[in-house]
């Protein structure tokens, strides 16, 4: 596959990355008390071929917690577990961002000694919280006042300085799967009639300041926005969808974001508009499409010119060496879901290199 663009190299002013091949932010349930560690190290060190790792979510509060078993990266302690991660990466030829996270009403109150959790508005949706007791439904959020919102902004901003302290090569905004920029931006969760609330560009607000907030402390090429459009995972909708994200799109461009991060599979139910050939002519940065992607299916994006780059799930957790596997046409060995979130080495940290042995 010596002729594959997967394979060739891609960057910016900032950054160059070895290939095409990226690896996909995955929550793995790992980090116990909420730092990243020696086995967090390893995982993602095994995992440095990639062009790009994008981290798992990063929690930038304790209010931003929604996962059982996540590592935030806020603290002086997550901060030195995040450095031996960076370190890692690094020493074996790697390039790495950390995603930040924030659930919103996407968390549960076991996370918050029994508080709601917070969201633009008080609105009621059919979804599901992974807390340490196990699988819960959701509850009614609270909405968050006008100084929350500038507080939890802020928090992005404090995020973003933990990141670059912990040795991260840039920051990636979790705009996208229901979470609190893309609760904001979509009117199904957001009712506001303020500052943050009710036309396309009130809504964005949340995201693109938060994103200002990133780009403050790393500049643009260092930073990524995943936004997620067709992905309904938490019960979200809004009812001027293509709008919206284009408004995102052309914002996000405006401000020379270094990576537009867009989740939308190669192909839509009928009736579905694909979104992603629209943003990418708006979008003159790096544009890195992911879900559902395969090593031909991204060959095909690539050469279209749909992408510059393809985030790769799954396919990483059991193939640590995706592309020299992609490389040399080796089988792809399949992933055990039975211990996506085990909480140990198992399903993490043992699945091997490929070997002509």
């Amino acid at each position: 596959m010596s002729h594959s663009k997967l394979l060739t190299p891609v960057g910016n002013a900032q950054l160059t990355f070895k290939n095409r091949v990226f690896m996909a932010p995955m929550t793995r349930g790992r980090s116990k008390d909420r730092i990243a560690n020696e086995l967090t190290a390893t995982y993602y060190a095994q995992r440095a071929s990639a062009g790009l790792i994008f981290s798992e979510g990063a929690q930038i509060s304790s209010q931003a917690i929604g996962w059982t078993n996540t590592p935030g990266i806020h603290t002086s302690e997550q901060i030195a577990g995040w450095k031996k991660v960076t370190q890692a990466v690094h020493e074996a030829g790697g390039l790495i961002f950390a995603q930040l996270w924030h659930t919103g009403r996407a968390s549960h109150p076991d996370f918050h000694n029994g508080e709601l959790p917070v969201a633009p508005s008080a609105v009621p949706f059919n979804s599901q919280a992974f807390t340490d007791e196990g699988i819960k439904p959701s509850v009614v959020p609270r909405a968050l006042t006008l100084d929350e919102i500038q507080a939890t902004l802020n928090d992005y901003e404090t995020a973003a300085r933990a990141a670059k302290a912990a040795g991260f090569d840039g920051v990636e905004v979790h705009g996208a799967n229901g979470y609190l920029p893309a609760q904001f931006l979509e009117d199904g969760s957001n009712k506001r009639t303020d500052a943050y609330g009710g036309t396309i560009e009130k809504r964005a607000r949340f995201l693109l300041e938060a994103t200002d907030a990133a780009i403050k402390v790393f500049g643009p090429e260092r930073v990524s926005v995943r936004l997620s459009p067709r992905i309904p995972y938490n019960d979200m909708g809004d009812s001027t969808l293509e709008q919206t994200y284009m408004f995102v799109v052309e914002a996000l461009e405006k401000k020379k974001v270094g990576i537009l991060h867009f989740m939308e599979p190669p192909a839509l139910p009928e009736g579905l508009k694909l979104l992603a050939p629209e943003a990418r002519k708006r979008f003159t940065g790096l544009f890195v499409v992911n879900v559902g992607y395969d090593q031909k299916t991204a060959e095909q994006a690539l050469e279209s010119g749909l992408a510059d780059a393809v985030t790769f799930g799954s396919l990483f957790i059991s193939n640590p060496d995706l592309p020299e596997r992609f490389k040399v046409g080796a089988p792809l060995a399949p992933a055990d879901q039975s211990t996506y979130y085990s909480g140990n080495e198992q399903g993490y940290t043992d699945y091997p290199a490929f070997s002509v042995a």
